[in-house]
């Protein structure tokens, strides 16, 4: 999840470069507008994985119950 928001967020934005390379006459500006909201999206998300990690963890524990 926090690779995800990585790819998202300035200054690196690996999604932005590729997105640019494909349609170079989008501005990035234009791009980064358009990727705020996904970003939104993944910091709430990751604070909820941080506050409460039972989200991410129930179903390895489903799967491999402790005896």
């Amino acid at each position: 999840m926090n690779l995800r928001t990585a790819w998202l967020s300035p200054p690196v934005a690996l999604s932005a470069c590729f997105l640019k390379g494909v349609v170079p006459e989008w501005d990035l500006e234009d791009i980064y507008g358009g990727m705020m909201q996904f970003m939104v999206i993944q910091v709430v998300g990751l604070i909820l994985i941080i506050t409460f990690p039972q989200i991410a963890l129930w179903l390895p524990e489903y799967l491999y119950p402790t005896p």
